[in-house]
């Protein structure tokens, strides 16, 4: 009896746990669950498409950073190894035409200058209260957007996720939500947004950025690169964190092997 109650309570508990996990895959608290999609830098051994970041950083720089800010990255970031990679005569011209506030100077007064590779990314507004009077609302900050966004693609795949803790969760989410403007008569309506209707409304349009490298122009490939870009601003060192963990563990592996075989030698003529 004790058995059958035990099983009873097994298959509730199943149950209750594949209709939530349903539930959270179809609707995400009012919007779809974003699909998985094919990203370079994905897996234990992924890498950054340079060229997609040098796209995505041009679809950031003339779309997405007039409303949105990025305060964690430095005009320098972007020829560091792993990134971009602009030349470091590329990142001084860019610096250069923008214009930062500095100081004080010997008057005790701020004043302005060209940008250096040193200096941070400018927002577009000076903060939050501006940002909501000029557009009704304050825009958030790109710089870790990537890591912040997620979503349960419910039972059992959360499970997988916990597991290999899934990385492209944001990236993912960030692609769906840019292309998930379905309702031309509703500009706030979008599929992926929970509760369906998002502030923004839709920022890309086929033929909006000029790419010259051939890709396609597009807003779904617009998406694309910027997503990865932005999944690059997120983790910036994601690529040697990938190499220190496969030299880790490779060392606790061969280190885990002489283990084993000092311990086989050592106790090898002992009487067990």
């Amino acid at each position: 009896m004790k058995t059958m109650k035990k099983l009873g309570l097994a298959a509730l508990l199943t149950g209750t746990l594949l209709v939530a996990g349903g539930a959270s895959a179809q609707d995400h608290g009012g919007g779809h669950v974003p699909a998985r999609q094919s990203w370079s830098f994905a897996g234990p051994f992924g890498t950054f498409d340079t060229a997609q970041l040098q796209r995505g950083f041009q679809v950031f720089r003339e779309v997405c950073s007039n409303c949105h800010s990025m305060t964690k990255l430095n005009f320098r970031n972007l020829s560091q190894p792993g990134g971009p990679q602009f030349s470091e005569a590329q990142v001084k011209a860019l610096a250069a035409e923008y214009k930062v506030q500095d100081g004080p100077n010997e008057d005790g007064k701020m004043f302005e200058r060209n940008g250096r590779p040193s200096d941070a990314w400018p927002s577009p507004y000076p903060n939050a209260q501006a940002a909501r009077a000029a557009i009704g609302a304050a825009p958030p900050d790109m710089s870790l957007l990537a890591k912040a966004r997620s979503y349960s693609r419910g039972f059992p795949m959360f499970l997988v996720d916990a597991v290999i803790q899934y990385q492209e969760h944001g990236v993912d989410y960030i692609y769906a939500l840019l292309n998930g403007y379905s309702k031309n008569d509703d500009p706030t309506w979008n599929d992926y947004m929970p509760g369906n209707h998002i502030a923004m409304a839709k920022p890309l349009s086929d033929g909006q950025v000029d790419y010259t490298d051939g890709s396609p122009k597009t807003s779904q490939q617009y998406a694309r690169d910027v997503a990865a870009f932005l999944m690059w601003s997120a983790e910036p060192h994601l690529e040697q964190r990938k190499k220190t963990g496969f030299r880790v563990m490779a060392f606790l592996i061969l280190l885990s092997s002489l283990l084993y075989f000092t311990k086989k030698k050592i106790w090898a003529n002992v009487a067990h």
